[in-house]
């Protein structure tokens, strides 16, 4: 088992809740499975544990490594696909394709290389994403100020944690779109995995909404306002939430941190 690994601590035996009712996960269920399945794939490939032109197990011998349903191991691999990470040959199965250096997130495996934390991936969003939402309230176009209001709707119309943080994401990537800068955009993108993990334990822990603390809303609305200050006032409030709140959970590293809360959100839904 990979030492650190997103979900490798998570793969459970195919006699699990999940496996022995194929099709009947509710659906957050389903999309936590996803999403923990398809991440440790997707870092297997990325990081060369699983090599070019090897081929996957079945869809069948997926599922029962992973404890999941044929059902969810066809929507991981369609992910997969889409993300040109394998090729799906009807009849023949799954294979893994070369990576070209624009596909692999090199970043992000340097990153994880180092074992963050969390506290460390706070401290270094805290300088680039003030930036880029002082250059966002300078410079936001009427078309970033629609595109942002779009992704806030999304957050807010969210029902689960994976939903949402994937929203989550996306509404900080259009902050940094409107700022006009490409770099801090690649910057950002260059973090989005762990922000990912990190925002599915913030958008399901209670503590995270505090009475007063400015959110989402309340940073669109500094930024369609072009009050520069506020914007940056109202991120780095949003951004140092974690600080309080997180506790123990603060230095442990991302993965760590993430593998355990998913585990958690897990056992809910099963139970």
């Amino acid at each position: 088992m990979r030492e650190g690994g997103l979900y490798a601590a998570l793969v459970q035996p195919a006699s699990s809740s999940a496996s022995s009712t194929p099709g009947s996960a509710a659906p957050a269920q389903r999309r936590l499975l996803t999403e923990r399945i398809a991440r440790e794939l997707e870092h297997d490939i990325r990081s060369g544990k699983i090599a070019a032109g090897v081929k996957l197990p079945s869809e069948r011998e997926l599922a029962s490594q992973f404890g999941a349903s044929r059902n969810v191991v066809r929507e991981v691999l369609r992910r997969l696909e889409a993300q040109h990470l394998i090729d799906v040959a009807p009849g023949r199965g799954s294979f893994v394709l070369e990576q070209a250096s624009g596909h692999a997130r090199v970043y992000d495996a340097l990153y994880r290389a180092g074992r963050p934390t969390v506290r460390q991936l706070i401290e270094a969003r805290l300088p680039l994403e003030t930036e880029t939402v002082r250059l966002a309230a300078e410079r936001a176009s009427d078309a970033d100020i629609a595109a942002l209001r779009t992704a806030l709707n999304a957050v807010q119309a969210a029902n689960d944690v994976v939903v949402k943080a994937r929203a989550d994401v996306a509404f900080h990537d259009a902050i940094a779109q409107a700022s006009g800068n490409s770099v801090l955009r690649i910057m950002l993108s260059s973090i989005s995995g762990m922000m990912f993990e990190m925002m599915l334990r913030s958008n399901s822990d209670p503590s995270i909404g505090e009475p007063g603390v400015p959110h989402h809303p309340e940073i669109f609305e500094a930024i369609a306002a072009r009050d520069a200050d506020l914007a940056c006032a109202r991120m780095r409030e949003h951004l140092t939430l974690g600080l309080r709140t997180y506790g123990r959970d603060l230095d442990l590293q991302v993965d760590t941190m993430a593998r355990h809360h998913i585990a958690s959100l897990l056992d809910d839904a099963e139970g």
